[in-house]
C-alpha cells in the first residue's frame, strides 16, 4: 500500500475510529436497550464488556489492518500466506465485508428516518401533538415506501459522495467537520435536558447498579451492544487500520476510542432520559424511544421544536460518520482486486446496497406481514439482514481474536503494540480466551433464532471457523510462539 493511503495526521485514525463507533448504536440502540433492561445494571455490564472484550478485539482488528496494509479481504489473504496458516482464515475478511454490506443496506433506511424527523421538528409540525398523533405519524412514515425510499436514497448518496472523494479529500475532511460538530450538538442537547428535563432521575436510572434485576437476556444484549458499538467484526476498523501510521500506539488509541464511545452513549442516555422523565414518559419503550417517545418529550417543552431539530441533526451526523466506514471495506477491496477507480468502486458498492436496502423499505409496509420472502426464510428482509449481521459480526470478531492471539508471533505483536511484557501477556490472554468465550455467548444466543432453512448455511460458516482454528493449534511451536 503506497504512502498516499496513510492518514495525513497521526490523530486521524482516532477520529475515524470514533466516527465509525459513534452512530445509531450510541444515540438510538443504547438508550432503548438500557431503558428496556433497567438502566444502571445494563450499563455496568456493557462497560465491563467494552474494556474486557471490546478493547482487546479493537486492538487486534486494528493490528491486522496495519500489519497487512490492505483491505480486510485482501489483507487476510496476505496474512494467511505470510503466516503460513490455513486459507480458511480469509473468512475474517469476507465476514467483515458481508457484514458491512448487509448493515449499510438497512442502516441507511433507519438513518433516513432522522431526515424526516429533522424536517418535522424544524417546521414545528409536532408542536402540541399527543402520543397517539406522534405514533400515528411514525406508522404513516413506515407505511410509505416512497418516503422511505427517498430518505434512504438521500442518506446513502451523501455517504457515498464522501467516501468517493477519497481517503484524504473525502473521509478525512468529512470527519474533521462532522465529529467536532457532533460533540458540540450533543452537549447542547444535554444542557437542554438538564435545564428542562428531570436530570436527577436520569442519573439515578443510569447509575443505580442492581445486577440482580438484569435478566440473562439483558446480559447478552449488553454484551452484544458493547461489541456492536465499537464497529468490531464489520471490516471498518481493519480497513481504517490499514491507513494508520506505524508510530501511533494501538493500545492508547483503542482505549481512547472506547472511552469516547462510552462517554457519548452515557451523555446521550442522560440527555434522552432527562427529557423522557421530565415529560413523565416511560423509558422502556424499546426501538420507538427515539422516534415516538422523544419527539413527544420535545413537543411538550419550551423551544422543543428547535432543540429537537438540532438533536435529529446530531443523529444524522452520527449515522453518516458510521455509514462511511461501512462503505470503505468493500470499496477498498474492489479497488485492489479489480483495479477500479475509487469513484467506480464506491458507486458499485452504493448502488448495490441501495438496491438491497429497498427490501428493508418494503419490510415495513408491502412485506410487513406475509410475502414470498417471508415464506422462504421465515422473516421479513429487514429482520433477516439484522439477524445475519448479528451473527456474522461476533463470529468475525471471535476469529479476529483467535487469529491475532494464536497466529501472530510474539515479536510482531510486541513490535506493533510497542508495549511492555505485562500488558502484552494480559492482552494475549484476553484475546485468546476471554474475548472469544464472551463473543461465543452472544453468537450462540443468536443461533436459536435462525429459521430452519438457514441453519445449514450458518453451520457451514461455523465449521469453517472451527477448521481454521484447528489448523492454527496444529501449527509448529515456532510459528505459534
Amino acid at each position: 500500500m503506497s504512502t498516499h493511503n496513510v492518514w495525513t495526521h497521526k490523530g486521524t485514525f482516532l477520529l475515524a475510529a470514533i466516527g465509525s463507533a459513534v452512530g445509531l448504536g450510541n444515540l438510538w440502540r443504547f438508550p432503548y436497550l438500557a431503558g428496556e433492561n433497567g438502566g444502571g445494571a445494563f450499563f455496568l455490564v456493557y462497560a465491563l464488556c467494552i474494556f474486557a472484550v471490546g478493547i482487546p478485539i479493537l486492538i487486534a482488528e486494528t493490528m491486522l489492518g496495519r500489519n497487512s496494509r490492505r483491505s480486510p479481504i485482501m489483507g487476510m489473504r496476505f496474512l494467511t500466506r505470510t503466516h503460513k496458516t490455513s486459507r480458511s482464515w480469509e473468512a475474517i475478511g469476507w465476514l467483515g465485508g458481508i457484514s458491512a454490506f448487509l448493515i449499510l443496506s438497512f442502516y441507511s433506511v433507519i438513518a433516513g428516518w432522522a431526515i424526516h424527523y429533522t424536517w418535522q421538528m424544524l417546521t414545528g409540525s409536532l408542536i402540541g401533538a399527543d402520543i397517539e398523533g406522534i405514533a400515528t405519524g411514525f406508522d404513516a412514515l413506515l407505511a410509505s415506501p416512497a418516503l422511505l425510499t427517498l430518505y434512504h436514497t438521500l442518506f446513502i448518496a451523501a455517504s457515498g459522495l464522501i467516501v468517493g472523494l477519497g481517503v484524504h479529500q473525502g473521509i478525512e475532511r468529512g470527519l474533521r467537520v462532522i465529529m467536532p460538530a457532533l460533540f458540540v450538538i450533543l452537549l447542547v442537547v444535554l444542557a437542554y435536558g438538564v435545564t428542562h428535563g428531570d436530570f436527577p432521575t436520569a442519573v439515578d436510572f443510569l447509575f443505580t447498579f442492581n445486577i440482580a434485576d438484569l435478566s440473562l437476556e439483558g446480559w447478552l444484549e449488553a454484551m452484544g451492544q458493547s461489541f456492536f458499538t465499537l464497529s468490531l467484526g464489520m471490516g471498518a476498523i481493519m480497513a481504517y487500520g490499514a491507513y494508520m501510521s506505524g508510530e501511533v500506539s494501538l493500545t492508547r488509541t483503542a482505549i481512547i476510542v472506547a472511552i469516547v464511545d462510552t462517554a457519548v452513549a452515557v451523555v446521550a442516555g442522560l440527555a434522552i432520559f432527562s427529557l423522557v422523565f421530565g415529560a413523565g414518559l416511560d423509558a422502556g419503550q424499546g426501538p420507538g424511544l427515539m422516534f415516538v417517545t422523544l419527539p413527544l418529550a420535545f413537543a411538550e417543552m419550551p423551544a422543543g421544536a428547535l432543540i429537537g431539530g438540532i438533536f435529529f441533526i446530531l443523529v444524522l451526523g452520527a449515522a453518516l460518520s458510521s455509514s462511511i466506514s461501512l462503505i470503505e471495506p468493500v470499496a477498498a477491496y474492489l479497488v485492489e482486486r479489480f483495479d477500479l477507480t475509487r469513484p467506480q468502486a464506491v458507486l458499485a458498492m452504493v448502488l448495490t446496497t441501495w438496491a438491497l436496502g429497498l427490501l428493508t423499505v418494503i419490510s415495513f409496509n408491502l412485506w410487513a406481514e406475509e410475502s414470498v420472502f417471508h415464506g422462504l426464510f421465515g422473516y421479513r428482509p429487514f429482520d433477516l439482514f439484522e439477524l445475519l449481521s448479528n451473527i456474522f459480526m461476533p463470529l468475525g470478531g471471535m476469529l479476529i481474536a483467535l487469529f491475532a492471539g494464536w497466529a501472530l508471533t510474539q515479536s510482531e505483536v510486541v513490535k506493533e503494540m510497542g508495549t511492555n511484557g505485562l500488558w502484552f501477556s494480559t492482552w494475549r490472554f484476553l484475546v485468546r480466551f476471554i474475548a472469544p468465550a464472551a463473543v461465543a455467548f452472544v453468537f450462540l444466543h443468536a443461533i436459536p433464532q435462525v429459521g430452519g432453512y438457514l441453519i445449514p448455511a450458518i453451520g457451514a460458516v461455523v465449521i469453517v471457523g472451527v477448521v481454521a482454528a484447528s489448523r492454527i493449534f496444529l501449527m509448529e511451536d515456532d510459528q505459534v510462539h
